[in-house]
């Protein structure tokens, strides 16, 4: 493949070249939401059609590709980026450890016993992230939506005050805005997900600056 001419951008603190590295980076984190959120609205057809049986290795696959999208994501602020990444790490083990409580599928055993939620959904809290801040830094009116979505869903069904049909059209709303957010993220110019590495690089001079002193 041909490398591509470099093109130089000028940042906030200086001029920058968006390289492959930094390409790769931006495929990698796209495609781990294209495939997460394509899991995701296929467990989510299962569970309105009350068919479970695949749900846990779906989950799995979503967790695995959002951990991809985390690990290759530009975020400015190093500490949310790992708090993020914490709270993915965190949603996983607590799933693992759900195999072991129950041979339910995991979705059902959750759905049932919603105390499990304080656990697993730390991986959702993750997306979450993802969404607030492509909804804070690229305006995207479907991540404005499911910011809000994700947390109502989880939270009303953990303290039970959602009916039933309410929880039904939440996740549908969730799982179809998801789908279009990874769809347009997919064939959006690379350059906005890099991001002014102008910044990163100075956040870094700074950070060892500190380190120093």
């Amino acid at each position: 493949m041909q490398t591509q001419e470099p093109i130089v951008y000028q940042g906030q603190f200086g001029s920058f070249t968006i390289d492959d590295h930094d390409r790769q980076g931006v495929l990698l984190y796209r495609g781990g939401l294209a495939i997460a959120a394509l899991s995701f609205a296929i467990a989510t057809g299962l569970v309105l059609l009350q068919n479970t049986f695949w749900i846990t290795p779906l989950y799995f696959v979503f967790w695995t590709a959002l951990g991809v999208s985390l690990f290759t994501i530009h975020i400015y602020v190093k500490p949310l980026h790992l708090a993020l990444q914490a709270f993915w790490m965190i949603g996983g083990l607590a799933s693992i450890a759900l195999l072991f409580v129950s041979s339910d599928p995991m979705a059902l055993y959750v759905y049932q016993h919603p105390i499990w939620i304080l656990g697993t959904g730390f991986t959702f809290a993750s997306l979450t992230g993802i969404f607030f801040k492509e909804a804070f830094c690229s305006d995207r009116f479907e991540t404005k939506l499911l910011t809000p979505i994700v947390p109502l869903l989880l939270l009303g069904h953990l303290v039970g005050w959602l009916p039933i049909l309410w929880e039904k059209a939440l996740l549908a709303a969730w799982s179809a805005l998801f789908l279009v957010f990874a769809i347009r993220k997919l064939i959006q110019p690379i350059p906005p997900d890099i991001g002014d590495k102008s910044v990163f690089e100075y956040l870094k001079t700074t950070a060892k600056s500190k380190a120093t002193t």
